[in-house]
């Protein structure tokens, strides 16, 4: 598994690790009707080892919270891929439009 890769999926353990979907995520993130664009990426947690944080890229004009966010996500996945962190700002890009996972992880 190439590294840039592995570092995306959380692996949160509670009494045997579990591995968490970034892709999935993201997929329900962005299905959010005020969302333009998402990327999720791994942050240590003292307690789960590693947990998923969102950054998310809201559409011009929306007004949506973290929290509802977070709720909109415990809608549709299981409790424990829900991101733990939500953040709603623009989203670093490569001059092709890719969104920078690596400059993301490095900011938290």
């Amino acid at each position: 598994m190439a590294t840039s890769r592995s570092r995306t999926v959380p692996r949160a353990s509670s009494f045997r690790a579990e591995n968490i979907s970034s892709v999935g995520i993201e997929y329900v993130l962005h299905s959010h009707p005020q969302v333009a664009a998402v990327a999720v990426v791994a942050s240590a947690d003292g307690k789960w080892g590693e947990v998923p944080v969102a950054v998310v890229e809201l559409r011009e004009g929306a007004l949506v919270t973290e929290a509802q966010l977070i709720a909109f996500c415990r809608d549709h996945l299981a409790h424990f891929k829900c991101p733990k962190r939500v953040y709603c700002r623009a989203l670093p890009k490569t001059a092709t439009g890719k969104i920078q996972k690596n400059v993301i992880r490095n900011s938290l």
